[in-house]
């Protein structure tokens, strides 16, 4: 039984409240083969990147659709902003993923050498700052010197201990470029859904005035869909994380469709 299957368990669990169920995940023997795998994979660690890279794509795209159907332009203006939007913004966010990931990399990576030679120049210091940590956690006074002293046996597991007892820093295995070409990638193919009215009207005859309403209902069901998707990453209730980014979504679509409106009326569209 994999891992995720034993933590999907144990959440719904708790979930319903279901004690035969969280047992079944705490049984030793799966737990004992789950600590065995790798926890997470490779795909898992990027959800969260493609979701809001998702969400953020289609927000701001319908966000562009709404302002220019606001101000009544023609459908290639929404194409040339859309498009531009699109891969600009794209772009943008992905550069922001990266270089977020690569800089809390560089710091983890930076602080744990310090913590490693600490404990290898100052081994007496640290211990006593690891002792005054887990005294402050509630431990005893007894129980918070034999975990120093556990822990200070192997310099790898003292220096993991110093990371998160002290810092409260926890590795981060995701790959920085591939952090960044997921959420431009999720950004481009969601962003892309409030657009596809306007990209079929070039070859199919689309009613120019059905285009937006077309538009707003794929941007709807694509807001919901990826708005409940989002519980991959928060586990809460899918219904209110989509009507919640619904509501953004729409708030958003909103706003850009009362600023072309106004925009039209001041240049006398």
């Amino acid at each position: 039984m994999s891992i995720s299957k034993r933590l999907e368990d144990a959440r719904q669990g708790f979930a319903r409240g279901d004690a035969t169920l969280s047992a079944s995940a705490h049984d030793p023997a799966r737990i004992a083969q789950a600590a065995q795998e790798k926890h997470g994979g490779a795909s898992h660690q990027y959800i969260g990147d493609m979701v809001y890279g998702g969400l953020d794509g289609i927000i701001t795209t319908f966000a562009v659709v709404s302002g220019v159907a606001g101000a009544e332009l023609g459908a290639h203006i929404v194409l040339i902003l859309g498009l531009a939007n699109q891969f600009a913004d794209g772009f943008s966010m992905a550069t922001g993923a990266f270089l977020s990931a690569k800089s809390e990399k560089e710091y983890y990576d930076r602080e744990r050498q310090r913590e490693a030679w600490e404990v290898e120049h100052y081994p007496e210091g640290e211990k006593a700052e690891l002792y005054e940590l887990y005294r402050q956690q509630g431990y005893s006074d007894e129980d918070a010197a034999r975990m120093v002293e556990i822990k200070s046996r192997d310099p790898k597991l003292w220096v993991d201990a110093m990371m998160v007892e002290e810092l409260g820093l926890m590795p981060d295995e995701r790959k920085p470029m591939v952090s960044a070409l997921a959420t431009f990638v999720s950004f481009v193919v969601a962003g892309s859904v409030p657009l596809l009215v306007y990209l079929a009207g070039l070859i199919l005859p689309v009613a120019p005035q059905a285009r937006f309403y077309i538009s707003l209902g794929m941007s709807v069901l694509a807001l919901f869909g990826l708005g409940a998707a989002k519980v991959l990453v928060t586990r809460l209730n899918p219904l209110r994380s989509g009507f919640e980014m619904l509501v953004v979504g729409g708030l958003a679509g909103a706003v850009a469709y009362g600023v072309g409106s106004l925009l039209k009326g001041i240049g006398g569209g």
